[in-house]
């Protein structure tokens, strides 16, 4: 429900409420009105009764100080007889008996009594006088004159109306109560909203609004959670943007440098099998020292050829040359190559391929610097020797390559970043070799995922898809 709604439905709600109270006011002021005029039209009649039995009756015997102690309680204040010449014959103000009234002058019926020589009068005591003619037969005798004082109903009507302001009071009191409770229901969280607004402004996308409504607040609170989540996927972008143009500069860098840093090397690689064929016993005491110094020398030459490999291949687009492979065999013809050294590391190498295996469709050179990636790290994981075991099994669509050593382990806050270009725990390395082999993997179609404990080793988990026509055959 919106805020338009709400503030409508309250509108009409003390309105209807403002009207029922005065209605009921009203009504109850009426009949308590009602009543009290039926009781004064009740002494009036009494009056005149008591005045036409007085005039009419040849007793002398007054009959109105009896009546009018009662009569007094009712607002009747005074009565007077007047016979048809104007003379007072009887009143319940003995001063009056005697005295003269302009018949002219007597206004029948009920009227307000004038104030005499201007004075002030009290507004709630404002007396008023009824005449009544006294007929018997068709002969006038005279009239009544009752004096009275119509206080109850005065008292009456002022009460209906402290009621009705009370009322009125009370309702409009609720409004602005409700009016109040929605201004700071509304104005806290768009205050909240302006402080949250700021803290975005200064960088910090960290703030999320909860949504607890369904009305503009809740829409704008909801609006403002959507912003932040696009200024961070902006963020994102932005960064990977930043990333690759940082990438490109490097790849840009390492093919320009590459062939001016590969030749020297590999005049020093030739250069170093040279010297181990030209070397003669004859001639040199420790033959055997000085091969195994030029083999140390042609390691360090390869591994920085392997560096410059990386870079070009991380600085250039993929292009992946695919044929079937069988991996057990492809794996004969690679680990050679890094069996040698294995021994001197104390470092055992095993195969566990399951069952019979697919062949895979993948680019062999890629493939092979995958692997010898994954071989390195182990071997670099494990200083004080250790085993490395190879697996590899299939599924239905999909085989799965394994690499397990049992090495330092990598921290659980590292793992999230070892794939990213030039990460590395390593005091000699570049950070290029897991973030090549992610992105050959990915190039095609698989996925590679990491389980590690420190102190305990780590296990790459390859999975590559298999070609639709042996995925039909399986």
């Amino acid at each position: 429900m919106n805020l338009n709604t709400k503030l409508i439905i309250v509108m009409i709600s003390l309105l209807v409420i403002s009207m029922l109270a005065l209605f009921l006011l009203n009504q109850y002021a009426q009949d308590d009105l009602v009543r009290e005029i039926q009781e004064s039209s009740r002494e009036i009649s009494k009056a005149v009764q008591v005045s036409i039995e007085d005039i009419t009756s040849e007793d002398e015997v007054s009959r109105l100080d009896d009546y009018l102690i009662e009569a007094r309680k009712k607002g009747i204040s005074e009565i007077n007889i007047i016979n048809i010449e104007g003379e007072i014959i009887d009143s319940s103000d003995p001063e009056k008996i005697g005295k003269k009234r302009e018949l002219k002058k007597l206004e029948k019926g009920i009227r307000a009594e004038p104030e005499i020589g201007g004075g002030f009068r009290n507004f709630s005591q404002k007396p008023y006088e009824v005449v009544v003619p006294v007929i018997v037969g068709d002969e006038y005798w005279g009239y009544v004159q009752i004096k009275m004082v119509l206080d109850n109903i005065r008292n009456l009507q002022y009460s209906n109306f402290l009621q009705r302001l009370i009322a009125s009071t009370m309702i409009f009191a609720v409004g602005i109560v409700v009016t109040i409770f929605f201004a700071r229901r509304y104005t806290g969280p768009i205050h909240s909203l302006a402080d949250d607004f700021k803290r975005v402004s200064t960088g910090d996308l960290s703030v999320t609004i909860p949504v607890k409504s369904n009305d503009e607040i809740g829409e704008l609170a909801a609006g403002f959670n959507n912003m932040v989540e696009k200024l961070k996927e902006r963020e994102v972008l932005k960064k990977r943007l930043n990333e690759a143009e940082h990438l490109s500069r490097v790849g840009r860098l390492a093919s320009g440098i590459a062939h001016e840093i590969r030749n020297p090397l590999n005049y020093i690689s030739l250069a170093v099998d040279h010297l181990k064929t030209e070397i003669r016993p004859e001639f040199c005491e420790d033959k055997e020292k000085l091969e195994e110094l030029l083999e140390n020398i042609k390691e360090e030459v390869r591994r920085a050829n392997n560096m410059v490999a990386n870079f070009m291949n991380f600085g250039r687009p993929l292009q992946l040359r695919c044929s079937m492979i069988n991996y057990a065999d492809f794996l004969e013809k690679i680990l050679p190559v890094v069996r040698e050294r294995f021994p001197e590391q104390h470092i055992t190498l095993n195969q566990r391929i399951s069952g019979v295996l697919p062949q895979l469709w993948v680019d062999p050179e890629l493939l092979r610097t995958c692997i010898l990636n994954f071989i390195n790290n182990a071997v670099q994981a494990m200083p004080d020797g250790g085993v490395i075991n190879l697996g590899a099994s299939s599924e239905t669509d999909l085989v799965c390559l394994t690499f397990e050593d049992q090495g330092k382990g990598i921290a659980a806050e590292d793992i999230d970043k070892i794939f990213k270009p030039y990460f590395t725990t390593k005091d000699a390395g570049i950070g290029l070799g897991l973030a090549i082999t992610e992105r050959i993997i990915s190039e095609h179609g698989g996925e590679i995922s990491v389980e590690s404990e420190v102190g305990k080793g780590t296990k790459f988990i390859v999975t590559l898809p298999l070609r639709n026509e042996q995925r039909e055959l399986g």
